[in-house]
């Protein structure tokens, strides 16, 4: 069973301060170059998803994917990039990772393999609700593309409305694991935490 992942960087809204947050330094190292480097032992191939100018990330030596989706239609559309350039390199299962989330498990791949379902997100642990799914983190079966495609082109944009309604499965991992950086205040807690 072959599997790449798609390390969703994003477009103009995943940004901080002007730059992509996936740019951003944590410690000697980007938190792309720390997402890159978690993920890679863990598939047979990454790729990039990002919109707008894709040469920004030429330094990465990785190939990068568009939405094929407009006007930025958020995650899913990341995903559905990913699944397509999957399809077309003979994989059977896309993993999808974020590029803003440094510190995700080395054994994301595996444990999200353990599972019997087309559609499988990691989820933490909440004292209220049970759980809480962390839906940019998951394996999706690719042979699923077109039904997303055609969610797409309907309008669909939350990932979980579309996950559930294909037999979503979650798998509980430590909340750490999952901490993005979406301001200063998140990168300097990092700095202190995360190295």
């Amino acid at each position: 069973m072959s599997k790449c992942a798609v390390i969703l960087a994003g477009g103009q809204a995943n940004r901080m301060g002007g730059v992509d947050k996936g740019r951003l330094m944590l410690g000697d190292q980007s938190l792309i170059q720390r997402v890159i480097g978690r993920i890679t032992p863990q598939v047979d191939a990454v790729v990039l998803n990002a919109n707008g100018d894709l040469g920004r990330f030429d330094d990465l030596g990785l190939p990068v994917v568009a939405d094929s989706i407009p006007d930025y239609a958020g995650p899913l559309a990341g995903i559905l990039a990913g699944m397509d350039w999957a399809a077309e390199q003979g994989h059977d299962w896309l993993f999808s990772v974020a590029a803003d989330t440094p510190s995700f498990p080395l054994d994301l791949v595996e444990r999200l393999s353990g599972v019997d379902a087309p559609v499988v997100l990691a989820a933490t642990p909440d004292p209220e609700r049970g759980r809480i799914p962390q839906p940019t983190f998951g394996r999706w079966d690719v042979s699923l593309r077109n039904d997303l495609r055609d969610a797409l082109n309907d309008g669909v944009r939350k990932i979980r409305q579309w996950t559930l309604a294909h037999g979503e499965s979650l798998v509980m991992f430590d909340e750490v694991d999952f901490f993005n950086i979406n301001t200063p205040e998140d990168l300097a807690w990092a700095e202190q935490h995360l190295k």
